[in-house]
């Protein structure tokens, strides 16, 4: 990954994904071509009949470059300092693998406690119901929306084989933005809605916004013209309306 400064300030922070950690019987181990097993993990019970073992993912559409919002690389590196502190204060009790997301011990984390923790912040929040898979589905709906369709984009960071997989997967969503210009048509064309050009100095008047004193006007445009900021700016107004 690359989470330095620089890259969080060129907006070019990235995790680049290579490697995935599987649960499989002993008997599968042996099975496994030593190719895709690069670490077997050590059992913690002796009766266990499963490893969890570091392996190769399953096609090469899999490794891919993912770059991540400079929010998410700032969570990474708070991660990071924990996970430093912790190896310092254990020493040899800590064994590394060099994990990203690791138990206290250096363990890979299950994915049972991964589920669990989601589960908490469902029912805290009081948010619908669902799997953890489900965020990749978010993910890959919110990207759809943001980069206005752009399917090969998006096919880059989710790790679909074709972008055939998006469309089919996700075609929805695209429909949905090409109905609303089909009533975007309507309105505009045969109900006449737009065509009266004092419309157009209304809506531009209505567009303006006034700067406060002491803002820096580059600034705000360059915030309004993240597409992360602008929809966090307006999941905010629609909280704050009465």
């Amino acid at each position: 990954m690359d989470i330095s400064e620089e890259a969080i300030s060129e907006n070019r922070a990235y995790v680049f994904i290579n490697k995935q950690v599987e649960r499989v019987s002993k008997e599968a181990v042996e099975e496994l071509d030593s190719k895709e097993v690069i670490l077997i993990f050590p059992s913690q019970r002796k009766n266990n009949k499963t490893v969890r073992v570091l392996k190769t993912p399953k096609t090469d559409t899999s490794e891919r470059k993912v770059y991540i919002p400079g929010f998410v690389a700032q969570c990474l590196i708070d991660i990071k300092k924990e996970q430093d502190e912790v190896k310092e204060a254990l020493g040899s009790e800590y064994t590394d693998y060099n994990l990203i997301m690791a138990t206290t011990f250096g363990m890979p984390i299950n994915g049972s406690y991964i589920r669990d923790q989601m589960q908490k912040v469902i029912d805290k929040e009081g948010l619908p119901d669902v799997v953890f898979h489900s965020l990749r589905h978010t993910s890959v709906t919110y990207k759809l929306k943001l980069s206005g369709g752009d399917i090969k984009a998006v096919q880059g960071d989710s790790g679909h084989a074709q972008a055939d997989m998006v469309t089919e997967v996700y075609g929805h969503i695209i429909d949905e933005d090409r109905r609303k210009n089909a009533e975007r048509m309507e309105n505009a064309f045969y109900n006449k809605e737009n065509l009266n050009p004092d419309i157009h100095e209304q809506k531009e008047e209505e567009n303006k916004i006034t700067i406060p004193e002491g803002v820096d006007p580059e600034l705000l445009m360059k915030v309004l013209g993240n597409p992360e900021m602008a929809a966090l700016l307006n999941s905010l107004a629609k909280t704050m309306k009465v």
